[in-house]
């Protein structure tokens, strides 16, 4: 079973959706399983997912699509890198909000 699988009890409907990241050609990114978009611009973008927090940096990157009922992201740019933040990587994570929050 998966660390993040959490059962329905009792009553409960399953709210947890998908997260899946899909690249096309370093050119393309499509995921979904978004909750919010913390924040963006033409170089990096910070997207809370189900998943935790996810880093997206590149070039000339652009927001394509945004469903935020569905979660849904597509982003179009050169992709540089895709770094998930969390208790793991604390002190990359600790320098990004940082940064972030200058």
């Amino acid at each position: 079973m998966s660390q993040y699988y959490e059962p329905v009890q009792n009553n409960q409907k399953a709210t947890i959706q998908e997260h899946d990241v899909t690249m096309r050609g370093r050119r393309l990114l499509d995921i979904t399983g978004v909750k919010q978009v913390e924040s963006f611009d033409n170089e990096e973008f910070l997207l809370e997912t189900n998943m935790g927090f996810l880093s997206i940096r590149g070039q000339n990157l652009q927001m394509k699509n945004l469903d935020v009922e569905k979660g849904i992201v597509s982003i179009k740019g050169k992709i540089f890198d895709l770094v998930y933040l969390d208790e793991h990587s604390g002190e990359k994570a600790k320098g990004f909000f940082g940064k972030l929050f200058k």
